[in-house]
């Protein structure tokens, strides 16, 4: 089981992630968005922030697809991403191992080709403590 906290943990150990003031999270790597909250539209009612949702990149449909059919009790989507390449991933369903693997996912395909470069392309996705490279990216 994950949450908001896991998210926040693994988006900031990635190298050049820039956290965006926000009700919930929002990460950036480039200027791009991998990672963020939820924001729930519910006709004739304010938007919510679900910080136990994630919004996450994927790259493409045809990813996408896959993780709807694959897993549905991890991942759904709405009429409002349609045609976007993003997924919602429901996180108390999630492992940390899995969430880990997807975020660094969808910050390999946002980053820089330079920097998603740089980190290891193995089986370990782990992210690397790069607390240095994250404070030079407020800087």
């Amino acid at each position: 089981m994950a949450d908001a906290d896991d998210v926040r943990r693994l988006a900031l150990s990635l190298p050049h992630v820039v956290e965006i003031d926000s009700e919930g999270f929002d990460f950036r790597v480039g200027n791009k968005g991998f990672v963020w909250s939820y924001p729930e539209r519910r006709p004739g009612r304010p938007r919510v922030i679900r910080t136990d949702v994630a919004v996450l990149f994927v790259g493409d449909e045809a990813e996408k697809q896959a993780l709807l059919l694959g897993e549905p009790a991890l991942f759904f989507t709405t009429p409002a991403y349609d045609g976007l390449p993003l997924v919602m991933l429901r996180l108390p369903a999630v492992s940390v191992d899995r969430l880990t693997e997807l975020v660094v996912d969808a910050w390999r395909m946002r980053a820089p080709e330079s920097l998603a470069l740089s980190l290891p392309a193995d089986g370990d996705q782990r992210p690397a403590d790069h607390h240095g490279d994250h404070d030079q990216a407020h800087q």
